[in-house]
């Protein structure tokens, strides 16, 4: 493969490269800070679109953050491009902060807090790898005479899954909101910046085409003068 690394990473490296990358997280945020100001977008559509990338952020929806939140903006009237950048809010840095909130809020108001039953079906890691494996059976059972068992897949559905979901209303809407009223007077005011300087910059860009204008138009009198002038001198004599 044309694109492909010649020195393959160790799966550790790999890992610590996804949890920090090598430029590390602080650029990547400045980066996406500046692409979402200098959206040619209203502050507060450009906010919108925030407020949705960080509420679908916290939902079970891994892989499809980005088409949620483009539907969320689209519905909210926000930038569709500023609700993407904003996923980003969710990242390995944050994720676990993400999860944590969203299920512990989930099983308090499904009334699952303290249930003996979560911690019967094992661990939060045992009910993921379980749950991939009756993905993994019940696909193969397509192509054996084995049948399907999806009780571990309910499972994670009943205790993971559906409790993130539920959970993850409370502290995403939190969090679109705050960041939505964090983000708004700051894009106002980088905008009226923007628009001061690039009207500072067009009138200093016509000052000096008019100051050429009249230069020329000053030369142009001269040679017309000094023409005046020798006609004059020639009739004369």
């Amino acid at each position: 493969m044309v694109f492909k690394r010649r020195d393959r990473l160790p799966w550790w490296k790999a890992t610590l490269r996804f949890l920090w990358p090598r430029s590390g997280w602080t650029r990547a945020f400045h980066y996406v800070k500046h692409r979402v100001r200098r959206l040619p977008d209203p502050p507060h559509r450009i906010a919108r679109g925030i407020f949705a990338g960080v509420f679908v952020s916290f939902s079970p929806f891994f892989g499809l953050h980005f088409i949620l939140a483009a539907v969320l903006a689209w519905i909210l009237r926000g930038n569709i491009v500023a609700s993407l950048l904003s996923t980003f809010f969710g990242n390995p840095l944050t994720f676990v902060f993400i999860g944590a909130s969203s299920l512990q809020t989930g099983y308090y108001l499904l009334g699952l807090r303290n249930n003996p039953e979560l911690e019967a079906h094992g661990s939060l890691g045992s009910k993921f790898v379980d749950a991939g494996r009756d993905l993994k059976d019940n696909l193969w059972a397509i192509f054996n005479d084995q049948s399907a068992d999806w009780s571990r897949l309910t499972v994670f559905y009943d205790e993971v899954f559906f409790p993130y979901m539920i959970g993850g209303l409370i502290p995403g809407t939190i969090a679109g909101l705050t960041c939505y009223y964090v983000s708004l007077p700051l894009i106002q005011a980088y905008q009226n910046r923007r628009r001061g300087m690039l009207k500072a910059k067009l009138a200093a860009i016509r000052e000096k085409a008019a100051e050429k204008a009249a230069e020329k138009a000053a030369a142009k009198e001269a040679r017309a003068g000094g023409k005046d002038k020798a006609d004059a001198e020639v009739e004369k004599h």
